[in-house]
């Protein structure tokens, strides 16, 4: 094992042993105590984690394949409430076990690898074993049913993430409220400052992580050139507000301040009904951006976001579900005002059509269709279908198409496989993810290699105590 793997597993290990053994000395020393430093460190709870992740991706004709075979642990720890306080930290490293040549570009398009340099760091592509990154490391304090978290966390908002689809997800660090002390009403939101992206071992300021990821092209067609180039911004402030006048009704409203770059407001319903045995719901969203000043950069050619430009965006869904089966219709249309756009290195986007393996974001005039079903077996075994078509702008219509994607149909096949007894903890994922090219491409094979016309495999080993 790498040495600076140990390195980095030590001091967990160390303070492990050192809990246990302040776990007895409590149980004999202090056991009417449970208010002190000392029993809240002993009675922490620890939790371990690994993930072993086999991706690989065929491109049709002579279009490069490639394959890559990571693995990963990590541990944490949440300590026992003392007047309201927690402290939490984790940490994790990540190994290549083995791969094809994912660093190297697609000799027919001079393409980089999309998908499989996800697994690892992509901005250092021929890095195997130098994987390991701070995650967690927060205060918490709560009161009743309310807290204020500060520090290095993991949110889960429209607008930033986990998008647990590769090794590690995205964190974020900064202070984070949540209130919760109505049945009706809720408030949450805070100021984060810096994000460390899935797909990397490095925290970068709010900034300097959108552009991380490729940029894509301006709406002139000219490469993206804002990475490391927006001026003006200290962080990103959300909030949200959550109202449920019913039981059968839930809306939330959110808004998202990237400062001097860009505004995102977004209005959701949520409704559901049971009749016998099933619940019919329908969800609809809708969503409106402005830039903000000059977008980011006075320089229009770094900007992340065009001076004056703004985005509308509907989402709904409607389905029934039981014990056994999940079924739904989702649509979303971005309209052609502008491009839709949240930085990727954030989190996976919102709208109800969403599919692991490919994202709208950065398109205008768009119209998604997906149609799904989830089959829960047993409780140790579910699956799920799903066929979406999306009809995107013309690849040349750099206004409104960033990334240079055709239309495309696509259909995923997900398993999920809950193991029990001696094996308990671990569970399996299988993911299966074919696009089909709809739009025009003009010959160009740059609009074709790991876009569409592609199958996408992946297979997920999680352990987890």
């Amino acid at each position: 094992m790498p040495i600076k793997i140990l390195a980095f597993l030590l001091p967990f290990i160390a303070i492990s042993a050192h809990a246990q053994e302040e776990a007895h000395s409590a149980a004999r020393h202090a056991a009417n105590d449970s208010n002190c430093l000392e029993a809240c460190i002993a009675k922490a709870h620890w939790s371990a984690h690994t993930r072993t992740f086999f991706m690989s991706t065929i491109n049709e004709g002579g279009l490069k394949d490639d394959y890559a075979l990571g693995f990963g642990a990590g541990i944490g720890v949440l300590t026992k409430p003392l007047h309201g306080f927690q402290a939490g930290m984790s940490g994790f490293f990540i190994y290549n076990v083995a791969s094809s040549k994912i660093h190297e570009l697609d000799p027919l398009t001079q393409s980089p690898n999309r998908y499989e340099v996800g697994l690892f760091d992509i901005e250092d592509h021929e890095n195997k074993n130098d994987l390991d990154r701070l995650e967690e490391l927060f205060l918490k304090y709560t009161y009743s049913r309310s807290s204020i978290t500060l520090g290095k966390m993991i949110l889960n908002t429209p607008f930033m993430n986990p998008q647990d689809g590769r090794m590690r997800p995205t964190i974020e660090e900064g202070v984070w409220l949540t209130v919760n002390e109505s049945s009706k009403f809720g408030l949450s939101g805070g100021w984060i400052w810096d994000v460390s992206p899935r797909s990397t071992i490095k925290w970068y300021s709010v900034a300097h992580s959108i552009g991380v990821y490729p940029g894509g092209v301006t709406a002139e067609g000219k490469k993206s050139d804002y990475a490391g180039n927006i001026e003006g911004n200290s962080g990103m402030g959300i909030i949200n507000l959550s109202y449920k006048p019913s039981e059968h009704l839930k809306i939330n409203v959110w808004n998202g301040f990237l400062e001097n770059v860009m505004n995102s407001a977004l209005i959701e319903f949520n409704a559901e009904r049971k009749k016998g045995r099933q619940t019919y719901y329908q969800d609809l969203l809708f969503m409106h951006q402005d830039a903000l000043n000059n977008g980011g950069n006075a320089d229009a050619s770094k900007s992340y976001i065009e001076k004056g430009a703004q985005s509308n965006a509907f989402s709904f869904r409607a389905g029934v579900k039981d014990k056994k089966f999940n079924n739904s219709v989702s649509y979303t249309h971005i309209t052609g005002d502008g491009r839709y756009l949240m930085p990727r290195e954030w989190g996976k986007e919102v709208f109800y059509t969403f599919m692991p393996r490919e994202r709208i974001e950065g398109y205008g005039n768009v119209h998604a269709l997906m149609v799904r079903s989830n089959w829960t077996v047993n409780s140790r075994f579910q699956t799920a279908l799903a066929y979406s078509y999306v009809q995107l702008p013309d690849v040349r219509d750099y206004r409104l198409n960033k990334y240079g994607m055709p239309s495309y149909h696509q259909i995923n096949y997900s398993a999920n496989y809950t193991f029990e007894k001696f094996l308990r903890g671990m569970d399996f994922k299988l993911l299966v993810a074919y696009k089909l090219q709809q739009g025009e491409t003009y010959g160009n094979l740059k609009y074709v290699y790991n876009k569409v016309n592609m199958l996408n495999l992946n297979l997920v080993m999680d352990f987890k105590i």
